[in-house]
């Protein structure tokens, strides 16, 4: 089975990681990625981590990563240094490491990178006639990049610390194609009432709302929302930098 998953963020003892996460220290959200992960993944499953797999401490870091089942297919994240690549090149689970992967999957066509990438549009007939695009990287509570049913989140904060398996990936894609198709009107899918497509509007920005901004993890605020419910600029006190201590990037 192929599973897919991004930013475990082990060691990374900031509030800002555990804690909109649902958790109270840095030991139970590691304890709990872990465990959620071997609960579904079997050793001889294929797992496909999209980046920032530690930061911190490499040596606790790497403790954490062989603890988890799967074979490891890692796309390269801006966290992940160069000594940290070396590092994952020494487990045995490990077998390869890129920058982006093109992957073939059931009949899909998957380009998996740790940032979000436009890979297409809705002008095929099928899935299968498309490249799709699984990220990580934005921290993002919605599963879904801006709403785009061929962009997929596989961030711990989008999926409450699970992998997601491929089965479940092409199924949420053709869910929310029907969906755009069907908000957006097509020659075989006539377009939504006007008052559905105003409620489908408010729940949209509802959604903003309630969630982090896509430019930084902030969560249990509204300030970084504009007036028409979508993200703005950060006030000061409270814009998020990420500024690890130990060779990440920023970003």
């Amino acid at each position: 089975m192929d599973w897919f998953t991004s930013d475990w963020h082990f060691g990374h003892d900031r509030e800002f990681i555990w804690k909109p996460r649902g958790f109270d220290s840095l030991k139970e959200h590691d304890e709990t990625i872990i465990a959620r992960h071997n609960n579904l993944v079997s050793p001889d499953d294929d797992v496909y981590v999209l980046g920032d797999l530690m930061l911190g401490d490499n040596e606790y870091g790497l403790s954490c990563v062989k603890r988890m089942k799967g074979k490891l297919h890692i796309i390269r994240g801006n966290h992940d240094t160069d000594r940290r690549i070396e590092l994952y090149r020494s487990l045995p689970a490990v077998v390869e490491i890129c920058d982006a992967k093109y992957l073939r999957c059931k009949g899909y066509h998957f380009f998996l990178c740790h940032y979000p990438t436009m890979t297409g549009n809705l002008e095929k007939e099928s899935l299968k006639q498309m490249t799709c695009n699984i990220f990580g990287h934005t921290h993002q509570k919605a599963q879904f990049y801006n709403d785009i049913p061929y962009m997929v989140c596989v961030c711990m904060d989008a999926l409450d610390c699970y992998p997601l398996c491929a089965a479940e990936i092409i199924s949420k894609m053709g869910n929310k194609v029907q969906e755009c198709k069907a908000f957006l009107g097509d020659e075989e899918n006539p377009p939504l009432d006007p008052k559905l497509q105003l409620q489908f509007r408010q729940e949209n920005r509802r959604r903003y709302i309630l969630e982090n901004c896509d430019k930084c993890v902030w969560q249990g605020s509204r300030t970084c929302i504009g007036p028409l419910g979508f993200p703005s600029e950060c006030p000061p006190g409270i814009k998020y930098k990420r500024d690890p201590p130990d060779g990440g990037y920023y970003g």
